[in-house]
């Protein structure tokens, strides 16, 4: 190889060498400032960021009420089918469809006519016997007197009691009718056996209607019965809050939102568990003097099944989930978070969780901006609703001299 061919190789490797060094050297700082972007994007602050801004309360100490809830179905108390003990015209009805009548009141008038014909026959025959007993008696009195009784055989005078003993009979007989027709003649006015809710009724007046007849039905909405069903596993639960004393029933509307009935009690809990859907059936009563249940209406309902003295409460969102369970971001006196690993209990309202283990009363939370958070970092704690303070003038200046010192050490691209 020539002089000249080994000086251009020489050259070329020295070239080489000067690249790859000015590569790695913008290679590296081109890595810092990809770290630290990529730290960003992780959600953790960068190095050298200061506080981070986060929601911090208190975890409180307080009563937590545990509840069991399910879907339930408001049913009657009573449901009767109005019918006519007798047949005949309806001749009219005093009732409105969907008043709410009263026991007693009457609903509908039947003819009465045949029931007073039958009532007034017994009436008649019962005069009849009673003058034929007057009679009877005044000949076995006159036969049975001293100054008589030697010229009236034995057996005339026999004769005579037992007549008086037959009308006697048959009075007691018709008397026995007219009851009886009296209480046909009651029958033609039906009344209402129960304080309800009358419901759209089945004939109109002017027809025939016999014994059976379905008129209105009537269904009884104060006090009423709300039905659900709860899982076998909580059987011991409601058992145990029912020996304890009266067990504390509200009735929420179906999307949960709001309390529409809260005056409710456990009535009564099934003696059976399905074995179909292993659940089992309890009952509860609820005044509802309002008319706010009605029968048939699905409503979501809460039963109290006891009450957690001092119980910890913190907000929901502040529980996180990760690889080994749940935890908290705690708030240290300096400012700085460490992660706690606690157990969620039972829900405390649509917002709040209560705490069985691993928090303290008093204790200070992340409840907003956990997810910035790493062990250690610093935070300017807020409270709820608070917002971050503006930045200072000498703040701004800062980091626009931050900035812009990174940009020249980082050169054009």
């Amino acid at each position: 190889m020539s002089r000249l061919w080994k000086i251009v190789l020489l050259v070329v490797a020295v070239l080489v060498v000067v690249f790859i060094g000015l590569r790695m050297a913008g290679g590296g700082k081109e890595k810092s400032s990809g770290d630290a972007a990529a730290s960003a994007e992780r959600g953790g602050p960068p190095a050298d960021a200061g506080p981070v801004p986060v929601t911090v309360v208190q975890a409180q100490r307080q009563d937590v009420p545990v509840y069991a809830s399910a879907l339930g179905t408001v049913s009657a108390m009573n449901t009767v089918t109005v019918s006519p003990q007798i047949g005949g015209q309806l001749m009219s009805l005093n009732f409105r469809e969907g008043q709410e009548v009263k026991k007693g009141d009457v609903l509908a008038v039947i003819d009465p006519r045949s029931a007073q014909a039958s009532y007034d026959e017994a009436a008649a025959a019962k005069r009849q016997n009673q003058a034929q007993l007057a009679t009877a008696r005044s000949n076995y009195q006159r036969s049975s007197a001293p100054e008589y009784a030697q010229y009236v055989a034995k057996t005339d005078l026999d004769t005579q009691r037992n007549q008086v003993a037959q009308y006697e009979s048959a009075v007691a007989a018709n008397e026995a009718s007219m009851r009886a027709a009296q209480v046909q003649l009651q029958y033609t006015r039906v009344t209402a056996p129960i304080t309800g809710v009358a419901g759209i009724r089945a004939v109109d007046a002017g027809n025939v209607v016999s014994a059976g007849t379905a008129l209105v039905t009537l269904t009884q909405v104060h006090p009423i019965h709300v039905v659900f069903n709860l899982p076998e596993r909580q059987l011991g639960d409601v058992r145990a809050a029912q020996q304890a004393g009266a067990v504390q029933i509200a009735a929420l509307d179906r999307t949960d939102a709001h309390v529409i009935s809260g005056d409710g009690t456990l009535d009564v809990v099934d003696n059976l568990i399905s074995s179909d859907s292993g659940t089992f059936r309890a009952r509860a009563l609820f005044a509802n003097q309002d008319n706010i249940l009605w029968p048939g209406q699905f409503v979501n309902v809460r039963l109290q099944l006891r009450t957690i003295g001092g119980g910890i409460v913190i907000p929901t969102q502040a529980v996180m989930r990760g690889p080994d369970g749940e935890y908290v971001y705690v708030v240290q006196a300096d400012n700085t978070v460490k992660m706690q690993t606690v157990r969620s209990g039972v829900e405390v309202g649509d917002s709040h969780v209560q705490v069985t283990e691993g928090l303290k009363g008093g204790e200070r939370v992340v409840s907003e901006g956990q997810f910035r958070l790493k062990p250690g970092a610093k935070v300017n704690a807020l409270k709820p609703g608070e917002t971050p303070a503006a930045p200072t003038e000498a703040e701004l200046k800062a980091a626009q001299q931050q900035n812009g010192g990174g940009r020249r050490g980082g050169g054009p691209r």
